[in-house]
């Protein structure tokens, strides 16, 4: 009986992981779009506190997952979308992202779309 339990305890905390892991990429997924936040304290002591130590953890969790399954991608042919999305998406996520915003600002296509817009004609 032990051993049942021992088993179903170990699978609960790998799906445990998995969807730790999956969680940050579904939110980057979800929010590339430009957008002007403006936070509160409380969420930027939260996002500091809490979300950001998380968020290390996971692009390290992310980069050894990353090199022990270098091998499987290189035959693969995809370790740049591997790389991607287990490396530099939790990597975007802690230290790119404005403290307190919930939502990702891809910086570089920001400056391209406000570079691309004509500026306005004054009568």
């Amino acid at each position: 009986m032990k051993g049942i339990t021992e088993v179903l305890v170990t699978a609960l905390r790998a799906a445990s992981l998995a969807i730790l892991l999956l969680l940050p990429q579904m939110s980057l997924a979800q929010s590339k779009e430009i957008t002007q936040e403006d936070p509160s304290a409380l969420a930027m002591v939260g996002d500091a506190v809490l979300v950001r130590p998380l968020g290390l953890v996971f692009t390290v969790i992310g980069a050894a997952v990353f090199v022990v399954t270098l091998p499987f991608s290189a035959l693969g042919g995809n370790v740049s979308q591997a790389g991607n999305t287990l490396v530099a998406g939790p990597f975007r996520t802690t230290f790119d992202r404005c403290l307190g915003c919930t939502k990702y600002v891809d910086r570089s296509h920001h400056e391209a779309q406000v570079m691309d817009e004509e500026p306005p004609l004054n009568p």
